[in-house]
């Protein structure tokens, strides 16, 4: 690890944690990859901004039904019952892949069901390795990417902010890697190529674009020349899921961030013999299940993130 790259891997054993890289929350600020504590009065989460605020779900799994979850409906229906509750009105949603455990039509029509009733704007949907087992994808992109590029990515743009859409779950890599691929990564340089340094980027991606743990297919093989497209960014904000846990690491100006899952848990990375659903007593299960706020400020270069839990409490 370079001498300006951090690591933080967040556990979810008690009530609530909270992160943040500025303004927001309780627990932390990163200011030059240099982690500090802050304390903020509870309103100041509430208080209108200058710039926006958007949801992300992660790994939903609907048509799972195993020991781990066996109604996945409910808690993303829990998470969508929080987004709903928020004191503000995101301005949008963004789901970083799974929203499937199988890309049956029926799994996806559930889907559409729960997140077609937040009350948000649009939602922005990247496929997970479980949207895709037609091995196309087709059935993906007619639903969420219909005017993309390749195999699903694309871009948009919100208040100032550019997004970058990523899919790197086609023709995986050894022991399940996750893979750009040249034609994406070209799509990459040249969708950057004319934006200023000064242009805050959020990327999205369901595989983390950064090596978690390899053995387990925790990170993305050909992600270094995407990274060092972004790199003469100011703020770059990379979101995933896949994992099923919070986990954040700042190297230089990019922070990443990766999100609970709002189906099961995972073990934490060498924990097991392998990755997959966690079973943990019910009476904890949502406290390991939620979703992330992130909110842009104009001005202020890092971007805001609060992970909350479904459910609180001792």
């Amino acid at each position: 690890m370079s001498g300006n790259s951090k690591t933080y891997v967040v556990e979810r054993r008690t009530l609530l944690k909270c992160m943040a890289w500025v303004g927001t929350g309780v627990l932390w600020t990163v200011d030059g990859g240099v982690p500090r504590s802050v304390g903020l009065i509870g309103e100041a989460l509430a208080a209108p901004t200058a710039g926006f605020t958007f949801v992300q779900i992660s790994d939903s799994h609907i048509g799972f039904n195993k020991e781990a979850n066996p109604d996945v409906g409910a808690t993303l229906r829990a998470a969508v019952d929080g987004v709903n509750a928020l004191p503000a009105r995101p301005g949008f949603v963004v789901h970083t892949g799974d929203v499937t455990h199988l890309s049956k039509p029926a799994e996806f029509d559930a889907a559409d069901q729960i997140l077609g009733s937040m009350k948000a704007g649009s939602i922005h949907v990247v496929p997970g390795e479980h949207d895709v087992l037609d091995e196309t994808g087709a059935a993906f992109r007619e639903r969420y990417a219909r005017e993309s590029h390749g195999t699903g990515w694309y871009s948009f743009d919100e208040g100032g902010v550019h997004f970058l859409a990523l899919v790197n779950v086609m023709n995986l890599k050894a022991g399940g890697l996750g893979n750009l691929g040249e034609e994406q990564l070209a799509w990459v340089e040249s969708d950057l190529a004319g934006r200023g340094a000064s242009t805050p980027i959020v990327v999205l991606a369901h595989i983390p674009l950064w090596s978690v743990y390899p053995e387990w297919g925790w990170g993305t093989a050909d992600s270094a020349r995407a990274l060092a497209a972004l790199r003469r960014f100011g703020s770059v904000t990379v979101l995933n899921g896949h994992i099923h846990q919070v986990m954040q690491k700042v190297e230089g100006n990019i922070a990443f961030h990766t999100a609970m899952s709002t189906a099961f848990p995972q073990p934490a990375p060498g924990t097991a013999p392998s990755p997959g659903p966690m079973k943990v007593p019910s009476d904890q299960l949502r406290r390991m299940l939620g979703v992330s706020r992130v909110e842009y400020v104009a001005g202020k270069a890092p971007l805001a993130l609060i992970d909350t839990p479904l459910v609180t409490g001792s």
